[in-house]
C-alpha cells in the first residue's frame, strides 16, 4: 500500500471531538475544537486547521506602556477599543505631574466609552517602579535627542552629578555612583538591552574609559547592565521608589510592577513602602536577573504575580537560555495559580513598521501557548509610530494562538497538581471548568465579591471565557491580570431578596455575553454563585441554557450611575457596562408582562 495513502487513513482514524459530542446548532466556540480536545499531543497537532476562524473571545490580556505616542485621550480610546486591558506607567521616566496627567487621561478615555458593552473594559493602571536599575542621562539635555556610537570609538562613562545632562557620544553619564568600584578592567557595560556594548579600558574615581564594541543609536534614559558585577548600594526600594509608590497609591493605582526583584525580602520591602492605604494593590515581581531566577520559588510565594522581564534577563544570562527561564517561570506560576506576564520586545519592529516580523508573531503566540496570562507592549505603544496597530496585532495573534492550546491535556494536568481540598470555592471552580468542557459551554458566568472565585476559575484554564460580574470597580480592574476573565461591573444596589439579586446579576452577565458574541440563544453556560451574600461562600454550580429574552426585576434601576471606588473615593468614573439604549430595552420587557427567572431554563448539573 502507498505509504502516503496509509498516512491519510491513519489520520482519518483520529477521534474528532465534534463527531462524538452533540453540540447545538447555535454553538459558537467551535474554533480548533477538535485539536483542543484531542486524546494525545500528537493528535492535537495533527488536528490544527489553518482555515478555521480564530477563537471568539481573546483570553490573554494585553498590557500597554503609555508614553508620548499614546497618552492623548483620543489615542487611548483607540487602544482600549483595539484591546488594551492594563495601562503601564514606567516611572523610570517622567515626573509625578506627568504621570498624574496620564492617569487622568486614561480614566477620561475609559469614561467616554463605558456606555458601549461591546467595547467596555475596566482598564487597570499599573505603576512600574524604577527599582535598583542603572540608566544613562539625557542626550544633550533633551529627552528626544539621540546620538550614534560607532564601533571602535572611545567613550568616557561618568557618574558625577555635574555631568548629568552632558551625554553626547564622547561622554555618557549614568546614575550609579558606585560604577567604578564594581567594574574590572576588560569588563563589559551593556546599554539599551545589550544593543550597545562598551569594553572597559581604564577606571578612575568617578569615571570609566571604554571603547565601543557594538555600536548603535543611544537615546536618553536607557538601561545599563553590568553582568556578573556585585551591585553594591542598590536597594530594592530606593527613596525615589518610595515617593513614587506613595504617589501611585494616592492616584488609585491597581498594581505595581516591582523592578529587579532578587529575593522575597525585596517583595516585602515593596509591600511595606505601599503603606496601609496600599494593601489592596497587587504586587507583580519582575524577575530580570540570574539571582532572581535562582530565588524564583520564594519570590513567587511572596508575590501576587510575576513578570518575565526578558530584556535585562537576556543580558544577565546567556540569550539562548532566556526561553528556558521563560518556560520554567510560566510553568511554575501556572502550577501555583498566580498570574504571569511575558514582556519585552514582543513586537519590537512595530516601533517603526506597521507589521511585525514572523519571528515576533511566533514569539507572542508561543508565550500564549506556554501559559502567560498577559503579554506586554513596551516601546511599541510608548514611543512607536503605530501604537493602535500594535495592540490590534497583539489581539489577533493571541486569538489565533489560544485556539491552538491543548486545553484537554492542560486541564487534566492542572487538576492532577491540585491536592485534595476542603475549600468549597476551589472544588466548585474545578467542577465548573470540567463541566464547561463536558457540555461545550459558551461561557462561565461567576458572581464575585473579592475576585477570588474568578481567580480560581482562571487557574484551571477553561476554553470558554469567564464573565465575572462584580460590584467592586477595583476587583473588576485587577481581574484584568487573569487569563480568560472578562470583568463586568454591575452598578445597581443589591435587591432585597438574595435570589432576585443573584438572578439579576446572572442575567446581566448573559446579556453582556450575548452582546459580545460569546454565545447565542440555546447555548449552554455554566453559572457559579454563592448560597448567601458576602465573600467566601461560592459553592453552587449550575448548567443553564441561554434563554431567548432575559427579564430582570422590574424594581432594578438600570440607569447608568457614577460609582465611587471604595478603596479610592477620589477616582470616580462611570462603570455601567450597559448603554442607556439597552437599559431602556430591558425595562420595556417588563411592561405588561410578569417576571420570569433565568432559572426556569436551567438544568441541574450533577457533576459535583
Amino acid at each position: 500500500m502507498d505509504p502516503k495513502l496509509e498516512s491519510i487513513k491513519q489520520m482519518a482514524r483520529i477521534r474528532r471531538y465534534s463527531d462524538v459530542m452533540s453540540l447545538p446548532d447555535s454553538f459558537i466556540q467551535r474554533q480548533q475544537l477538535d485539536a483542543s480536545m484531542a486524546d494525545t499531543f500528537l493528535e492535537h497537532l495533527c488536528l490544527l486547521d489553518i482555515d478555521q476562524e480564530p477563537i471568539t473571545a481573546r483570553n490573554t490580556n494585553i498590557i500597554c506602556t503609555i508614553g508620548p505616542a499614546s497618552r492623548s485621550i483620543p489615542k487611548l480610546q483607540e487602544m482600549v477599543k483595539a484591546g488594551m486591558n492594563i495601562a503601564r506607567l514606567n516611572f523610570s521616566h517622567g515626573s509625578h505631574k506627568y504621570h498624574g496627567e496620564t492617569i487622568k487621561n486614561i480614566r477620561e478615555a475609559v469614561d467616554t466609552i463605558t456606555s458601549d458593552p461591546l467595547y467596555y473594559r475596566p482598564v487597570a493602571i499599573a505603576l512600574d517602579t524604577k527599582g535598583p536599575e542603572i540608566r544613562t542621562g539625557l542626550v544633550k539635555g533633551r529627552v528626544e535627542e539621540e546620538v550614534e556610537l560607532k564601533k571602535g570609538s572611545r567613550v568616557r562613562v561618568v557618574t558625577a552629578e555635574s555631568e548629568k545632562d552632558k551625554t553626547d557620544g564622547a561622554v555618557i553619564w549614568v546614575d550609579y555612583p558606585s560604577l567604578p568600584k564594581v567594574l574590572d578592567k576588560d569588563g563589559t557595560i551593556y546599554i539599551d538591552d545589550g544593543l550597545i556594548a562598551l569594553k572597559v579600558l581604564e577606571i578612575g574615581d568617578d569615571w570609566v574609559d571604554s571603547v565601543v564594541e557594538s555600536g548603535g543609536l543611544l537615546c536618553s534614559r536607557k538601561g545599563v547592565n553590568l553582568p556578573g558585577c556585585d551591585l553594591i548600594a542598590l536597594k530594592a526600594v530606593s527613596e525615589r521608589d518610595e515617593a513614587d509608590l506613595r504617589f501611585g497609591v494616592s492616584q488609585g493605582i491597581d498594581m505595581v510592577f516591582a523592578s529587579f526583584i532578587r529575593s522575597a525580602h525585596d517583595v516585602r520591602d515593596v509591600r511595606k513602602a505601599l503603606g496601609p492605604y496600599g494593601q489592596a494593590v497587587k504586587v507583580i515581581s519582575k524577575v530580570e536577573s540570574r539571582q532572581g531566577v535562582h530565588n524564583f520559588e520564594e519570590i513567587l510565594a511572596e508575590s501576587d504575580g510575576v513578570m518575565v522581564a526578558r530584556g535585562d534577563l537576556g543580558i544577565e544570562i546567556p540569550a539562548e537560555k532566556v526561553f528556558i527561564a521563560q518556560k520554567m517561570m510560566i510553568g511554575r506560576c501556572n502550577s501555583a495559580g498566580k498570574p504571569v506576564i511575558c514582556a519585552t520586545q514582543m513586537l519590537e519592529s512595530m516601533v517603526s513598521h506597521p507589521r511585525p516580523t514572523r519571528a515576533e508573531g511566533s514569539d507572542v503566540a508561543n508565550a500564549v501557548l506556554d501559559g502567560a496570562d498577559c503579554v506586554m507592549l513596551s516601546g511599541e505603544t510608548a514611543k512607536g509610530q503605530y501604537p493602535v496597530e500594535a495592540v490590534a496585532m497583539m489581539h489577533s495573534i493571541c486569538r489565533e494562538a489560544e485556539g491552538a492550546i491543548f486545553h484537554h491535556q492542560l486541564f487534566e494536568e492542572l487538576r492532577r497538581l491540585t491536592p485534595l481540598s476542603s475549600d468549597p470555592t476551589e472544588v466548585t471552580a474545578i467542577g465548573a471548568v470540567e463541566s464547561s468542557f463536558k457540555c461545550g459551554a459558551g461561557a462561565i458566568i461567576v458572581l464575585t465579591t473579592t475576585g477570588r472565585s474568578a481567580h480560581l476559575l482562571s487557574r484551571y484554564r477553561p476554553r470558554c471565557p469567564i464573565i465575572a460580574v462584580t460590584r467592586s470597580p477595583q476587583v473588576a480592574r485587577q481581574s484584568q491580570l487573569l487569563r480568560g476573565v472578562f470583568p463586568v461591573l454591575f452598578h445597581p444596589l443589591p435587591a432585597p431578596v438574595w435570589a432576585d439579586d443573584v438572578d439579576n446579576r446572572v442575567n446581566f452577565g448573559m446579556d453582556i455575553g450575548k452582546a459580545r458574541g460569546f454565545f447565542k440563544v440555546g447555548d449552554m453556560v455554566i453559572v457559579v454563585t454563592g448560597w448567601i451574600p458576602g465573600s467566601g461562600h461560592t459553592n453552587i454550580m449550575r448548567s443553564v441554557n441561554v434563554p431567548e429574552a432575559l427579564r430582570l426585576s422590574p424594581s432594578l434601576d438600570l440607569t447608568p450611575q457614577r460609582m465611587s471606588d471604595a478603596q479610592h473615593p477620589g477616582s470616580e468614573f462611570t462603570m455601567s457596562g450597559t448603554s442607556e439604549r439597552e437599559g431602556r430595552g430591558l425595562r420595556a420587557a417588563f411592561q405588561g408582562r410578569g417576571r420570569r427567572n433565568a432559572t426556569e431554563t436551567e438544568r441541574t448539573n450533577h457533576t459535583l
